[in-house]
């Protein structure tokens, strides 16, 4: 879990929304790697001024690093800043890159079930962006909810004080647009709509409650890229805290570049890994009590009529499955053997269907602790992730396919892309010859 300072802070200027329609040690990533500005290349004979003055921003506790961009197989540039050097923080970028792309700067936060999170980005070459800050915290806002049906003081308090970091964060940046968003506790829970007055008391910040189709479709924006060509069927899922969205989406005739246009069909269960844990147990799961969780699961997509859409395609060779979750990200790090989180070896990573077998059959093999152990899964997922394993599972069994691809992307991408989209701020780019 982030280590920052919960006290109070400025709040930004409330009631701030756009006009666009409606995952510590853990897979939380995009705190872990906020972006920065590059700090210019200059000539050969300008390295010694360059190291003097790396050496001079050293010793005032500042480790500034160049622009990295992620591997093409991610999809969304994140041009990422280098990991702070231990006991310096991490500039976020340079003064002249901070006040030549103050007015191109995008928020999005969403607050869900289990995680707060937070990105800010900046518009870079046709249809890619680059981080500039991120902020992500486990805050299990749902804990108990399904219980309970309204959220529960701790839970609050934990969200509101995520909550004000990011508020901090938002009020030092002034974000050009921010689209700031609550999923499933805030939407289930009889006391939501009394926690978002309170969030915009204590924060300023409105936070707007969407519905499950908006939510299903902005995952589908946030992967876009993720599908290669030649691909003519997707089931995308996003496995949350409160409820899983799924999204078919048929690519067979002409593609075009947004791929949440090709939506034929999608579903909610009112199911994530907060509440399934909850139901099931989350700390002694036994090979019995997985097989009961995956059944529940299936019950409800049982019910969930797709109309045969994709059938003919899934049955092909150019049909995938898309995973966004900390369930998937989790899979894939351990899969890895990954002594530490890394976002850009995970995201956009493909899994064969044996892969996917062996790491459930794993976790289910180890204990509670075991898993608390595991780098990529940490104490915060020790007793949700084979939740989210079982709702992955019926999803392989409704939708069979040789083929997974790992998204650690996901809502707070969707938002800016739809955000930047709406305002025409790469065809401006495009017209002006500029690529950042």
């Amino acid at each position: 879990m982030d280590n920052h300072d919960n006290g109070e802070v400025s709040p930004v200027a409330r009631g701030v929304r756009n006009a666009v329609s409606d995952r510590s040690s853990s897979p939380d990533s995009a705190d872990r790697q906020a972006g920065s500005s590059a700090h210019p290349q200059g000539a050969a004979g300008e390295g010694g001024g360059r190291k003097r003055k790396r050496r001079k921003r050293r010793k005032r506790g500042v480790y500034l690093s160049g622009p990295r961009e992620a591997a093409p197989a991610g999809g969304v540039a994140v041009e990422q800043e280098q990991q702070p050097v231990r006991g310096r923080p991490a500039i976020r970028r340079d003064q002249g890159a901070q006040d030549d792309g103050a007015k191109l700067t995008y928020a999005a936060l969403d607050l869900g079930t289990n995680n707060c999170r937070l990105l800010v980005a900046v518009p870079t070459r046709p249809g890619y962006f680059r981080v500039v800050d991120a902020f992500s915290r486990i805050v299990r806002l749902g804990e108990g909810l399904s219980a309970e049906g309204r959220l529960g003081e701790a839970a609050m308090d934990r969200a509101v004080a995520a909550l004000k970091i990011c508020a901090e964060k938002l009020g030092q940046r002034q974000p050009r647009r921010m689209r700031l968003i609550a999923t499933e506790a805030c939407r289930s829970a009889e006391n939501g709509a009394d926690f978002i007055d309170r969030v915009a008391v204590e924060t300023g910040l409105t936070l707007e409650i969407i519905d499950r189709q908006t939510e299903a479709r902005l995952a589908v924006a946030g992967c876009g890229t993720l599908v290669e060509r030649g691909t003519e069927g997707v089931v995308l899922f996003d496995i949350g805290g409160g409820s899983s969205e799924i999204a078919l989406v048929d690519i067979s005739r002409h593609r075009t570049p947004r791929l949440a246009d090709h939506i034929v069909s999608w579903t909610s269960l009112p199911v994530g890994v907060v509440s399934l844990a909850e139901r099931f147990g989350g700390h002694h799961v036994t090979r019995e009590s997985f097989a009961a969780m995956v059944d529940a699961v299936s019950e409800m997509l049982d019910r969930f009529d797709d109309g045969g859409r994709l059938a003919e395609i899934a049955a092909g060779g150019r049909f995938h499955l898309i995973g966004t979750s900390g369930t998937v990200t989790t899979l894939a790090g351990v899969h890895l053997g990954l002594t530490r989180y890394d976002r850009r070896r995970v995201d956009g990573l493909w899994m064969e269907r044996d892969n996917v077998d062996r790491m459930i059959d794993t976790l289910l093999s180890w204990d509670f602790e075991q898993r608390k152990a595991n780098p990529c899964i940490g104490a915060d997922r020790a007793d949700l992730v084979l939740a989210g394993c079982a709702i992955l599972e019926a999803i392989r069994r409704r939708w069979p396919s040789e083929r997974l691809r790992v998204a650690d992307r996901g809502l707070r991408e969707g938002m800016l892309s739809e955000m930047m989209a709406a305002d025409g701020v790469w065809r401006r780019r495009r017209r002006t010859g500029r690529d950042a």
